[in-house]
């Protein structure tokens, strides 16, 4: 699984709530750091296991946690349309 941004969703630093959020035809995504930690390295061409390894690499942390989280997360942004895969 490669996820990538939908068509039209993009990540974007909004200046006026000084964060970063995802920005969707008519809706948009408040997120939090580990959210935004795993949306930078989301760039279509990482599958889902090669953003993991990154993840764990740069956290120190078990890769089962991380693996949970970070695929919950994008299952959700994929129900939400915000990703694809």
């Amino acid at each position: 699984m490669i996820p990538r941004f939908a068509p039209g969703v993009r990540l974007h630093h909004d200046r006026a709530r000084a964060r970063w959020v995802i920005m969707a035809p008519e809706r948009m995504f408040i997120l939090d750091e580990p959210a935004l930690e795993v949306l930078r390295l989301v760039d279509g061409a990482r599958n889902l296991d090669a953003i993991i390894d990154a993840l764990v690499e740069k956290f120190d942390a078990p890769r089962d946690v991380i693996a949970a989280d970070v695929g919950a997360m994008v299952d959700d942004l994929t129900n939400r349309g915000a990703l694809e895969s």
